[in-house]
């Protein structure tokens, strides 16, 4: 059964594993060069205290199949209870559900963390990832045609929201101890 946990900067080599095929195949990413592993774990000490971020192991203390983390949506202060929200599996590991367990997970977490709005951009066309989102209760608001540029080709992004805790006024938000 698999098992979730917080990510460590330990992961890093095995993140950038996970999503360098993404970023040099796909427009799923749109960076445009492989993260190295020192990059990966330099972004997850950078936001981890303050943002979930979480792998799915096979098992216990197995391979990691796929993360997902939550992230400033904007650096200005008003927007610090909106996360935006990624999910990535292991190509030979998707259409398994993972993708869909770790989102909720996470999803739980940023919570239970105290966010109050979860944010994705979503690289277009892309029927799995917005079915996904669909599955964990986002609704899209928009798109943003043209919105990057990559293999000689424009992308649209489509945007989408999902309400998290609903407290008003929102409470300092905060890894849980």
């Amino acid at each position: 059964m698999p098992g979730i946990r917080y990510v460590t900067t330990e992961d890093a080599a095995r993140l950038a594993a996970i999503y360098n095929p993404l970023v040099r195949e796909t427009a799923v990413s749109f960076e445009l060069e492989p993260v190295s592993p020192d990059e990966m774990a330099r972004r997850v000490e950078s936001v981890a205290s303050t943002h979930p971020w979480i792998v799915i192991e096979e098992e216990i203390d197995g391979p990691i199949l796929g993360y997902a983390y939550a992230a400033p949506h904007r650096e200005r202060p008003a927007y610090r209870w909106s996360v935006e929200t990624t999910v990535y599996v292991d190509t030979g590991h998707r259409g398994r559900g993972l993708g869909k367990t770790l989102y909720t997970a996470l999803l739980d977490l940023a919570t239970s963390w105290g966010y109050a709005t979860a944010l994705a951009g979503i690289a277009l066309p892309n029927p799995a990832s917005v079915a996904l989102h669909a599955s964990v209760g986002f609704t899209q608001v928009g798109v943003f045609p043209r919105a990057g540029f990559k293999f000689d080709q424009w992308h649209d992004v489509g945007w989408w929201y999902r309400p998290l805790a609903t407290i008003d006024p929102p409470r300092t938000t905060a890894r849980p101890g």
